[in-house]
């Protein structure tokens, strides 16, 4: 679900001095090419821009608010299949899993998924409790699908469905608190109700796992095969407690950087285990650092000045926008390496791209990694419908 937009707090910005242009060639300040030949930036319905898409090497995915699934080419952003519906209730996202060639979707009580090599239907599976579905995981062939139990706030329904052919696997009432992931990674799959975590088998939902009494996990943070439980972000106090690297085996603490002095607001882990988490004040998040920590050596890394916007990390990068409110660099996407962060020099200096208006905070841009090796990175504008296909601003 895309954060609510605030009005950008006023400040210095600082930390993106070094960062350096995209080469003449590769975009201009009215368009990008999107693949080999094309230079358009393709529209969005207004329902693909209030849902969500992701992407495989090949095709972009974007699941409407309505429950309906559209595909789209990666080289001009043509549609090329839809899978129409007619859903009414909140949306769970998007699950795109290039492996079954498959991509789920969520709203109200209904899971759909279609075919990603022929567009067509795969299945449709209703919530066997008659609840709405909130989130979506995948991994190894299974969706996982979390439901409200329509009985409190502080449980949900979770489910495990065969991404192939829709199959019930097997479903089970666990403790969950509003806004926690699903995660699924190495055969388990893991939930949080705002104080512990839970693992479960992934294939038959048998408990395997729970977190120590304790170790407080408010709010967990997930990536890779990383759990990191932080401060939650919901809360209205000053201080936050320690944040915890656990264990995917045991969810025993594990050495962990530090704690967080301001708000920990949203976070992403890489493969190799950089958490990049951005901290605010309590009061304000809509200007605050991204810090970066090496969660295996169990250490900081940087930190940079940002204002509140979506993120994500792909190829060794750590890719996001530049500050709102900074006017010689807004508009603009910018990646920095995982490990050296705004000083780095030579081939891990920072880099950004040329300024655009989709890149904006006002059109609430969301940041897409395709699968695959494309050196290419995605941004979904929110506001006017767009999707646009930029190079990775790569050394």
């Amino acid at each position: 679900m895309r954060r609510a937009h605030r009005v950008r707090r006023a400040g210095k910005p600082g930390g993106l001095l070094a960062v350096r242009g995209l080469g003449a060639g590769g975009a201009d300040g009215l368009g990008v090419r999107l693949g080999p030949v094309a230079r358009v930036t393709a529209s969005l319905s207004s329902r693909e821009a209030h849902g969500s898409c992701g992407a495989t090497a090949h095709q972009v995915v974007c699941a409407t608010d309505s429950g309906g699934l559209v595909g789209r080419s990666r080289a001009d952003g043509r549609v090329t299949w839809a899978v129409p519906a007619d859903d009414r209730g909140g949306s769970a996202g998007l699950v795109v899993d290039a492996a079954d060639e498959r991509a789920v979707t969520a709203v109200g009580g209904v899971l759909r998924a279609a075919d990603l090599r022929t567009g067509a239907r795969a299945w449709t599976h209703r919530s066997p409790t008659g609840g709405a579905y909130v989130t979506l995981g995948a991994a190894d062939g299974v969706v996982h699908a979390l439901g409200t139990a329509g009985t409190t706030s502080r449980t949900a329904v979770l489910e495990a469905v065969r991404a192939s052919d829709g199959t019930p696997l097997w479903h089970r009432t666990v403790a969950w608190s509003t806004g926690e992931p699903v995660a699924a990674f190495r055969g388990r799959v893991y939930t949080a109700d705002g104080t512990r975590v839970t693992a479960r088998d992934a294939r038959t939902g048998r408990t395997l796992a729970t977190g120590p009494t304790g170790v407080a996990c408010p709010h967990l943070v997930t990536g890779g095969h990383y759990l990191v439980c932080t401060g939650s972000p919901l809360s209205a106090g000053d201080t936050f407690p320690p944040m915890r690297r656990l264990d995917p085996a045991t969810l025993k603490p594990l050495p962990t950087p530090r704690n967080t002095i301001d708000k920990p607001v949203h976070g992403v882990i890489s493969d190799d285990g950089v958490l990049v988490l951005y901290e605010a004040g309590a009061e304000d998040t809509s200007a605050g650092n991204w810090f970066a920590y090496d969660l295996e050596h169990d250490r900081r890394l940087w930190s940079t000045y940002a204002t509140e916007a979506d993120a994500t990390v792909t190829a060794g990068r750590f890719v996001t926008f530049t500050p709102g409110n900074d006017s010689a660099t807004r508009g603009r996407v910018i990646t920095l390496d995982l490990h050296a962060g705004p000083q780095g020099t030579g081939s891990a200096a920072p880099r950004m791209s040329p300024v655009y208006a989709q890149a904006r905070d006002g059109e609430h841009p969301v940041l897409i990694a395709p699968g695959g090796d494309t050196g290419r990175i995605l941004v979904m504008a929110r506001t006017h419908g767009s999707l646009r296909s930029l190079p990775l601003p790569l050394p």
